[in-house]
């Protein structure tokens, strides 16, 4: 026997010896419901030779996207509507004809911000870039039949809002562009309310100690009126603002009452999504730093890459009794496609 046919023997071998292989990998929850795809035991062991490209530098790979020539059924998931990973809780919360419905086309640019007025039946969502400078925002007016779209401009404007929330009859928006004129005036990364019966915007917060604020991303209002944001560096590197960073990313912690600004956590490099659990005892915040960029005094924006090693990762803290500090970070999920960004919590925690 030659070499070359004894070297294709033992690869044969190797590859019919592998044990413990998730079979089918995927398959219809239902088949009534071919959009909706299981994930057999989280895809836990695949077959060889399985492989993920990790990133392109401009964004990261899906899950579905792994090449997995061996099992035909995982062809099906980059394709599928629903996911679900756990059975038990998926489906409950999927419920049993679960769809998806185009509702409408809207332009390229970044959308965040979505919030609900239970009173107008409103939905508000902002528009970021491209192109940067533009400072309407949207309106899904839900009463109509079907429900219409329309541009939406405070007074005063807000440039960019990124995050926002509902609190005692006011939109809070956490307004993350900056610029010298924006609309004929100036305007500066910061915290903003929005009346949504009188369209009135206020400024509430604009600065630390005179420095500007990097971003103002997400946020959430404490039922005690503390608003808790965090500040990464997105808005230099989207080209939001027309000064770099000027403080480090980190997130806080905002008393409306007395004005005082107070620093919670700055050992993210990236700190995006935040939100607080129904039980008010647990703050979670996500790390985005695998989506970043370089930032200098002295050179324009270079803009932000993917790297797949990067934090991409959200974290749990405890909130003290008096709700003023964060204690016990813990990580809590490390997202499989791109980075977790916004973050909300279900009612049941």
């Amino acid at each position: 026997m030659s070499a070359h046919t004894l070297g294709l023997v033992f690869l044969f071998s190797v590859a019919s010896a592998q044990t413990g292989v998730t079979s089918p990998l995927a398959q219809e929850c239902d088949p009534s419901f071919p959009n909706v795809l299981c994930i057999n035991k989280y895809a836990t062991v695949m077959p060889y030779h399985f492989f993920r490209n990790i990133s392109n530098g401009t964004f990261g790979l899906t899950f579905g996207s792994t090449l997995v020539p061996n099992d035909t059924s995982f062809a099906h998931v980059d394709k599928a509507d629903f996911l679900v990973f756990d059975q038990q809780r998926g489906l409950e919360i999927l419920g049993s004809n679960p769809s998806y419905e185009f509702v409408f086309k809207v332009s390229g640019a970044i959308h965040e911000a979505p919030v609900y007025v239970t009173s107008q039946n409103k939905l508000y969502l902002s528009q970021l870039t491209p192109p940067p400078g533009y400072l309407p925002q949207l309106a899904i007016d839900l009463n109509q039949d079907p429900p219409t779209l329309s541009e939406y401009l405070s007074d005063p404007p807000v440039y960019a809002p990124n995050g926002g929330t509902f609190h005692n009859g006011l939109i809070y928006w956490g307004a993350s562009g900056g610029n010298n004129s924006i609309g004929g005036t100036e305007q500066r990364a910061g915290l903003r309310t929005l009346h949504p019966e009188t369209n009135k915007s206020t400024t509430i917060l604009n600065n630390y100690f005179g420095y500007y604020f990097n971003t103002v991303g997400d946020l959430f209002v404490h039922p005690n009126g503390d608003v808790w944001f965090t500040d990464p560096d997105y808005s230099w590197l989207n080209k939001l603002t027309d000064t770099p960073p000027q403080l480090g990313s980190a997130t806080y912690r905002f008393t409306p009452s007395t004005g005082a600004v107070h620093i919670v956590e700055d050992s993210l490099l990236q700190p995006n999504g935040i939100a607080l659990a129904p039980n008010t005892r647990t703050v979670y915040i996500s790390d985005t730093g695998a989506a970043s960029g370089p930032i200098s005094l002295f050179l324009p924006s270079l803009g932000a890459s993917f790297n797949a090693t990067g934090k991409r990762t959200v974290y749990a803290y405890d909130l003290d009794p008096c709700a003023t500090y964060l204690t016990n970070k813990r990580a809590f999920w490390l997202s499989q496609d791109w980075v977790p960004d916004g973050l909300k919590v279900a009612r049941n925690g």
